[in-house]
């Protein structure tokens, strides 16, 4: 399958001559960006993405950060995660995040990734929903897991938190708190920030 493609650099329209913080310079090919993938024996559906909020679709942005290139940075408050680029840059996409009561904050590492990951319910969230336990053993990967065609996963002083960033068929999500404290992403977009990643990356959630 084609690498997913990077964001596409055209020439910033006037209005965009003086960089202001999280403001785009760069505009995507959104129909390239976000088209149906085909991927280990998976078919991934086309984003609609002309019915999101043009703030959470991916986008290349001025961004100040202390954070070292190749940092993650999630704002909470937002609903933006940004990976940080050289040169004062991040690359932005959007998210969803925890509900009210299972949000997670704090400072960690991107232990290791997975492409396709299995999704295994926690007991807090079979005890919420009991219809997840015939999953307590693990779902099996493809476009309805809850991980979706990625997983990074989150550690804290070498301990797993059981959050990740991961894909999620549910896109119309993005943007709002609907996930079970986990940093949801497109699936397009969770491929492409996966290539990004290297090593074990600092993680900063506020």
């Amino acid at each position: 399958m084609p690498k997913p493609p990077a964001v596409a650099a055209v020439v910033p329209a006037a209005e965009d001559a003086v960089s202001r913080p999280g403001r785009p310079v760069d505009r995507p090919d959104y129909p390239l960006i976000y088209a149906g993938l085909d991927e280990s024996d998976y078919r991934l559906p086309a984003i609609e993405y002309a019915k999101v909020d043009p703030r959470y679709l991916r986008q290349e942005v001025d961004y100040e950060s202390d954070e070292p290139v190749g940092s993650i940075v999630v704002d909470t408050e937002a609903k933006f995660l940004y990976f940080i680029l050289k040169d004062g840059r991040a690359i932005r996409y959007g998210v969803s995040l925890g509900a009210q009561g299972r949000a997670w904050k704090g400072r960690a590492i991107i232990q290791w990734k997975r492409k396709w990951p299995t999704w295994t319910p926690t007991p807090s969230m079979i005890g919420r929903n009991p219809k997840l336990e015939q999953w307590k053993q693990g779902m099996p990967s493809g476009p309805q897991n809850p991980l979706g065609a990625r997983a990074l996963y989150i550690f804290q002083d070498g301990q797993d938190t059981l959050y990740r960033i991961h894909g999620s068929p549910e896109w119309q999500t993005i943007g709002k708190n609907a996930s079970s404290g986990c940093v949801r992403m497109f699936n397009q977009d969770v491929i492409d920030l996966y290539d990004r990643v290297k090593g074990k990356a600092t993680l900063v959630v506020k």
